[in-house]
């Protein structure tokens, strides 16, 4: 059936539902942060999809790998300790000190410059904004693949208010989240939330380690204090502390010679993945004459993760001569940031931003191995001891100009200077003479931006037309006597649409694209000497091309949402990468599929308010839908990701306004499925990470 058939049966069904309810609910106007000043979404000429704080609990979103089931051509894969974000095959498929995500993640406009320390702290939401394609041009970091910015909420001055929201699931799945928002004047306001997440793992370990691999709690707590002084200036000072306490990953061996049953394991190490830090963050806001605004954010970050693992995935394997081994490591990061903006505002026909942006991290790592032990880390006999400086400069702008009632254009340019600075204090095998500690030096700069035309039909109906170009900076490998690697970049052409129908009560945004993907970083092997050393490269470039749309309905009681994507990806010319299940190199042959780029993705959902007197009882379904990805450039079953089909149920009771009790069951039909395919490391074998079974559970949620 076509989508316009879909859209005529939903649009007939629902007007004979209003018959039925004595609600005219409108969709709500969704507005967007990205251009560090509110804009509505229809107004933006990007292909995003934009979650309220209603929707986040309405649809279950309680992590961030949950996101792709609600945003087309999102691919998020979660392992060890790094969650890896692709957005229409562009991103990120490996983790090393010295690489960058090709997403920019931002929390209340701080940027979060690793995939190790995104998800830690997923609580109290006013929106997630998920934009597709380069971003850079008009805040924060540059990006090739998209950006995702989260935003909590500001303190109030005028009520005292909160929350309590408690959800209680099978496998020992606790979760408590309260905010509390205290005026202290007219000026200043307060406002506390925090998280606790206690949840047991879906995986049974029979081994003879003590640990529960998939088992893990979430504490964290954030404070915001708003200060407006006048009401042309405002500070918001921010302060969020995080701590991660786990058993570490169920991963199941591929070659399990016990059980074949995806939830048993049997290990013998003692496992875990601990992670802790803060943030703290203080942004002023000053309103200058003639309609400019200056914006201020500075920002720093500690945090540091610890994690150990069962290297050979048995309860069996003996250390040396056997494959039995216990890896360990530990990764710290500090991270400055600092962003200066300089924008305009008011209604009028030119709307422009200037700024700046510099980011000084630094981030030592130490990967040691246990070849003689196998129940838990004692002694190293393979050390990786490195200390990586990382600073980024850059400057960007971009107008907008509406010449005319129905056209409009926008220009956005950007230049970014990266520099690195790689020490290694120790690594495998004897070190270049002379050399340790060793240390390297990369820069890496580029200039991109972004063309775009706008035309506005009429007041619901927004076409534009965009040509972006975005960077990811090169880095340097670990082995001294191996080159750097240079950088990404991705330029995009796309053709949208914004549109607001049936007098507010249904939006269709649509777009197509394509993108030519060049520097692509990935891992091949080098020889050095006897030994074949792993070696980030810029591989082959690519070609991706696709199409998404994404449909709100509200018809009086019932309410809709429909989001989809196609995509084509394929490497342009040959090349020779590691094979990470033959441990060689190994031809990718011109036209491969590139990692992590589903060639579909569907979600839908619909729901239907029933008045119960005072009272409403709202049953909800929702459907997502993930293609096969691969993990790497070859296909084998080991690194093929399979599509699924994941079904959720949830019945919403709300006896009076500020009580909701809701019912629910994840993955209801219990699809047995591939979450994320790890590969072999030198430090431990790779294996299976499967997705939740069925989950049912309880939530409930009382403002005050």
């Amino acid at each position: 059936m076509s989508v316009a058939a879909v859209v005529a049966t939903v649009l007939g069904n629902a007007a004979l539902a209003q018959n039925a309810a004595p609600s005219q609910a409108v969709l709500e106007e969704i507005m967007v942060t990205a251009e560090r000043r509110e804009v509505s979404l229809q107004d933006t000429p990007a292909s995003a999809t934009v979650l309220t704080a209603d929707a986040l609990a309405e649809q279950g979103i309680d992590n961030v790998s949950e996101l792709q089931q609600v945003a087309p051509s999102v691919a998020i894969n979660t392992y060890n300790r790094s969650t890896f974000i692709n957005i229409r095959g562009v991103g990120i498929s490996q983790s090393a000190p010295t690489s960058n995500p090709g997403v920019a993640y931002y929390i209340d406009g701080v940027f979060i410059p690793h995939e190790q320390f995104i998800a830690q702290s997923f609580f109290d939401f006013e929106s997630i904004e998920v934009l597709r394609g380069p971003q850079g041009t008009l805040t924060g970091q540059n990006s090739t693949g998209g950006a995702i910015y989260v935003r909590t909420p500001t303190p109030e001055f005028n009520e005292f208010s909160g929350y309590i929201d408690q959800t209680i699931g099978d496998y020992d799945w606790y979760r408590t989240v309260g905010a509390v928002n205290v005026p202290l004047g007219d000026t200043l306001a307060l406002r506390v939330a925090g998280v606790y997440d206690e949840r047991g793992s879906f995986t049974d370990n029979i081994g003879p380690s003590p640990s529960e691999p998939g088992s893990g709690t979430d504490r964290a707590v954030r404070a915001a204090l708003r200060y407006q002084p006048t009401p042309g200036a405002t500070f918001d000072l921010r302060y969020e502390y995080f701590e991660r306490e786990t058993d570490n990953n169920a991963i199941k061996n591929r070659n399990d010679l016990v059980t074949r049953d995806p939830f048993t394991i049997e290990e013998d190490a003692l496992s875990f993945l601990n992670q802790d830090g803060f943030r703290a963050s203080l942004e002023g806001r000053f309103d200058l004459p003639a309609d400019t605004q200056l914006r201020v954010l500075t920002s720093y970050f500690d945090a540091e993760t610890s994690d150990q693992a069962d290297g050979d995935r048995t309860a069996t394997d003996l250390p040396q001569p056997g494959p039995g081994r216990v890896g360990f490591t530990h990764q710290e990061l500090e991270t400055f940031v600092t962003e200066v903006n300089f924008l305009s505002r008011g209604e009028g026909p030119l709307q422009w931003v200037v700024g700046a942006f510099y980011m000084d991290e630094t981030s030592p790592v130490q990967v040691l191995r246990d070849n003689r032990n196998t129940d838990t880390f004692r002694q190293s006999n393979s050390t990786i001891d490195t200390e990586l400086t990382n600073e980024s400069i850059s400057l960007f702008g971009q107008i907008d100009y509406r010449f005319s009632e129905q056209w409009a254009v926008d220009i956005g340019l950007r230049q970014s200077e990266d520099k690195q600075e790689y020490t290694r204090f120790l690594i495998p095998g004897p070190p270049p003479p002379g050399c340790f500690p060793c240390t390297t030096e990369a820069d890496s700069n580029e200039t991109t931006g972004r063309v775009g035309l706008k035309y506005f039909a009429n007041d619901d109906v927004m076409i534009y037309g965009t040509v972006s170009r975005g960077y990811k900076a090169g880095g340097i490998n670990l082995d001294p006597r191996l080159p750097d690697y240079d950088p990404e970049t991705n330029e995009v052409a796309e053709l949208g649409m914004k549109t607001t129908l049936a007098d507010g009560r249904l939006r269709v945004n649509g777009a197509v694209f394509y993108s030519e993907y060049e520097g692509i970083q990935l891992s091949a092997l080098v020889p050095l000497g006897p030994a074949f050393i792993p070696n980030t490269l810029n591989a082959a470039p690519a070609e991706i091309y696709g199409a998404e749309l994404e449909l709100t309905g509200q018809f009086g009681g019932l309410g809709f949402n429909l989001g989809m994507s196609a995509l084509q990806s394929e490497f342009t010319e040959a090349a020779f990468l590691t094979d990470s299940q033959t441990n060689t190199n190994r031809l990718v042959p011109e036209g491969s599929v590139v990692p992590f780029a589903p060639e579909f993705t569907a979600n839908a959902g619909i729901q239907y308010e029933f008045l119960l007197g005072d009272m409403t009882l709202t049953p909800r379904v929702q459907v997502s839908y993930l293609d096969e990805q691969l993990s790497t450039p070859f296909r084998y079953v080991a690194t093929t990701v399979p599509s699924r089909t994941i079904t959720d149920f949830r019945v919403t009771f709300v006896p009076m306004d500020n009580l909701r009790i809701e019912a629910f069951a994840t993955n209801a039909l219990d699809k047995e499925y591939i979450s994320a395919q790890v590969q072999d490391a030198s430090s431990a074998r790779g294996g299976i990470i499967y997705g939740a079974p069925r989950q049912y559970g309880l939530r409930a949620k009382y403002d005050f």
